[in-house]
């Protein structure tokens, strides 16, 4: 072994790691996952169609083996797994990939299905017509080419093809440190943003915003945004979009109806997306969701079907939209390698400029190669024409002399090339009319040829020329064209609401039993139960309300007596069979039996609240629903005393009916009571002992009612005008017949 080998060199040890891994990185950034700006292809997927191109897999030429083409690529410029070379190539070939695919393939390629491809054995493939528009000028010196890692072939370092790639079909990668993530878009509105800049570079993003609407996907679906959205995200090249599928709805027989999905967002696999909304109605998380049809053809339908025909349809979808992936975010990150193999994130602007200075470049350079081949022709023609002109004496020197081309060069001022030339010419060719079409050629050439010194003269020129050729491109890729229309609609909607609780819970009626002790439970349907003992409870235990009329989909408000409220969630209670739970297990409420009030949170807009001591006030009943079980401190009470009325407040009443313990009663305009979120309130009747016994609002022109009897009937006592006091007051006996408990109800 040498002693190269044997020598040990000391170096640090993170010094080394982070040299070796910055080359790493730096080959994954420029190597593999980013893709160029000039031709918007990674090196996988160049080397593919430049090896596509050299086996004349043209488009229109039979189809071959897709193993073939690997092979071809592995042996020759991408020494690769075999695997991900086919996956590359499989990507460049689904529709529903690419927005124009750059390889036709048939067989088995995968679908929208989310199945994979065939193995590669199955599978053929050719050129597409695109692909072919970003290969032409391969072989007009329009870019450079460089040597594979073998050594013993050339390939292309970029496609020189004026077709907009890079935006067109998009590219997603993961590099080391950095990502990638563009979204397809429609060429003919590209190659209209080119052309305006081509015309006026100073074009300001607005305007080119204008004709690039934004992403414009393979498989449609409906983009949501809002204009400034989509704008700020590609004059920043950073951002996303929001995507929904399409959808429609469908009438059936008797009101009936379902929605039907016909186009899906963009990479979603469609048996996934299926699955999803499945499970959905497996585990019961969407009650209004009945069922998933997927009935696709070639063309994508998915009918949804509701639980009824009265389930509101947005709501039904507004809900799917959160839930699954009929709606995603496609994130726009335009980080791409610069014409100096520079990765940096650039908005559309700087992107089609810089992609117009390159295609400037490749016209150029396009034209230069020509002139070599019309100065190389027109060498040959002038020799052709000496010789005409002296044939006599050329046919002489040729048959006489043993080394006739330093002769014919000596005599004539021929170059080498020319004399090589005249000595390779046909006999056949020595007629007078040959000469007429040399003659005539030469001309042609050296007007072609002033047209292209012209051009490579003038950048005007290149700009006038380059805009021809993009209008013609145009009408290949227009929007009247089946492959150019645009297949994603621009539609903006508001972000998907929240869930109506509706569309979680399936919505059934349900009788809410509480005892005195607290204990809780739902009994199905609204039973009408006269006899409070016909209901059973633990030794000791009674019911503390009356039965509470609620639905699966309700929030239930309990009241403790400490001025704190708590929410209850009606679908989560105990079934009806048994004695229920313990309302302690839902919520952290303190003390036994201090539960004051039971009621539903929408039974009213406003709470009358009112303390023992008198003082009371209304409140919103929607700020009085608890998010946690510790729930929501409403009223703050004064030393010794508690909460005794929680009253919904019901539309139209006026007046406020107050009681004392010491049998005195007062009215006056509901009016007078301060509408708070939280505190101790106003002092509502006055007392020399006791407390307050009761309060209950009602409408003045009806009067005030109360129980009269044990049979549930009632007496009315319309004029309350001599009880009508002003608020705080301290009141008058309340009339005949009025309840010994001084209670209202």
């Amino acid at each position: 072994m040498s002693d190269e080998f044997d020598t040990v060199f000391e170096h640090p040890f993170d010094d080394a790691l982070s040299q070796r891994y910055l080359v790493y990185a730096l080959s994954t950034i420029t190597a593999r996952s980013l893709p160029d700006l000039r031709d918007g292809l990674k090196p996988v997927q160049r080397r593919l169609l430049w090896a596509m191109r050299q086996l004349r897999l043209e488009p229109g030429s039979p189809y071959k083996k897709s193993a073939s083409v690997v092979g071809e690529v592995i042996g020759k410029y991408h020494p690769h797994g075999d695997q991900s070379i086919y996956d590359a190539m499989v990507r460049l070939a689904q529709d529903f990939s690419l927005r124009y695919p750059l390889v036709d393939g048939q067989g088995n390629f995968g679908n929208v299905d989310g199945d994979n491809a065939a193995a590669f054995r199955y599978t053929e493939a050719r050129l597409t017509a695109a692909s072919s528009e970003l290969m032409a000028g391969l072989d007009e010196g329009t870019v450079e080419f460089r040597k594979t890692f073998s050594g013993e072939y050339e390939e292309p370092e970029l496609m020189p093809g004026l077709f907009p790639n890079l935006l067109a079909n998009g590219a997603s990668g993961i590099a080391v440190g950095m990502a990638t993530s563009i979204p397809p878009h429609n060429a003919a509105e590209l190659i209209d943003a080119a052309s305006l800049l081509i015309e006026a570079p100073e074009t300001g993003h607005e305007q080119l915003m204008e004709l690039v609407k934004g992403p414009d996907f393979p498989t449609g679906g409906v983009l949501v945004d809002a204009p400034e959205i989509i704008s700020l995200a590609y004059a920043t090249g950073r951002g996303g979009f929001r995507v929904r599928a399409r959808w429609v709805i469908e009438k059936g027989a008797q009101g009936s109806w379902t929605a039907v999905v016909s186009e899906i967002p963009y990479q979603v696999p469609k048996g996934k997306l299926i699955e999803q909304i499945a499970a959905l109605i497996a585990d019961k998380k969407l009650p209004i969701l009945a069922d998933v049809r997927d009935e696709s053809d070639e063309k994508i339908r998915i009918v949804i079907e509701p639980r009824s025909r009265t389930v509101d349809p947005d709501v039904l979808m507004e809900s799917l939209f959160r839930l699954t992936d009929l709606e995603t975010r496609v994130a726009l990150n335009l980080n791409v390698l610069d014409s100096t193999r520079t990765p940096r994130v650039m908005s559309l602007k700087q992107v089609l400029a810089e992609w117009l200075v390159f295609q400037q470049e490749v016209l150029v350079r396009r034209a230069r190669h020509r002139i070599g081949k019309i100065d190389d022709r027109l060498e040959l023609l002038e020799g052709y024409l000496i010789a005409f002109l002296n044939l006599d004496r050329v046919i002489e020197i040729i048959r006489t002399e043993d080394e006739p081309k330093p002769v014919m060069m000596a005599e004539f001022g021929l170059t080498d090339r020319q004399a090589e030339a005249i000595l390779n010419m046909r006999l056949r060719s020595l007629r007078r009319l040959e000469e007429m079409q040399l003659k005539g050629e030469r001309d042609e050439l050296t007007k072609e040829r002033e047209a292209l010194q012209a051009l490579v003269d003038s950048p005007q020129r290149q700009r006038t020329r380059l805009r021809k050729d993009l209008a013609a491109l145009r009408t290949k890729y227009g929007p009247e064209t089946a492959i150019g229309a645009r297949r994603t609609l621009i539609e903006e909607a508001a972000p998907a609401r929240d869930i109506p609780l509706e569309a979680m819970i399936e919505r059934e009626p349900i009788t809410v039993i509480l005892s005195k002790r607290g204990w809780i439970r739902a009994m199905k349907g609204h039973v009408e139960v006269t006899n409070a003992e016909a209901l059973k409870f633990k030794e000791g235990d009674s019911l503390a309300f009356p039965l509470l009329h609620a639905h699966t989909t309700d929030k239930l408000l309990l009241a403790s007596s400490d001025g704190r409220f708590y929410t209850l969630a009606a679908d989560k209670l105990p079934g009806g069979r048994g004695f229920g739970e313990p309302v302690k297990l839902m919520v952290d409420i303190e003390g036994e039996g201090n539960v004051v009030a039971l009621l539903r949170a929408g039974a009213a807009e406003k709470l009358l609240l009112a303390s023992s001591d008198g003082r009371g006030f209304l409140t919103a009943a929607a700020g009085a629903v608890a998010e946690t079980r510790k729930g929501k401190q409403i009223v703050n009470l004064k030393a010794g005393a508690k909460l005794r009325v929680v009253r919904p407040i019901p539309q139209g009443h006026d007046y406020l009916a107050v009681v004392g313990e010491n049998r005195k009663l007062v009215v006056y305009p509901l009016a007078e009571l301060p509408e708070m979120g939280r505190g101790q309130g106003v002092q509502l009747q006055r007392y020399r002992d006791g407390g307050l016994a009761d309060a209950k609002s009602y409408v003045a022109a009806e009067g005030l009612s109360w129980p009269m009897g044990g049979e549930g009937g009632r007496t009315r006592t319309e004029d309350m005008n001599p009880w009508r006091t002003a608020r705080g007051a301290a009141g008058r006996m309340p009339p005949q017949g009025f309840p010994r408990d001084n209670r209202f109800d």
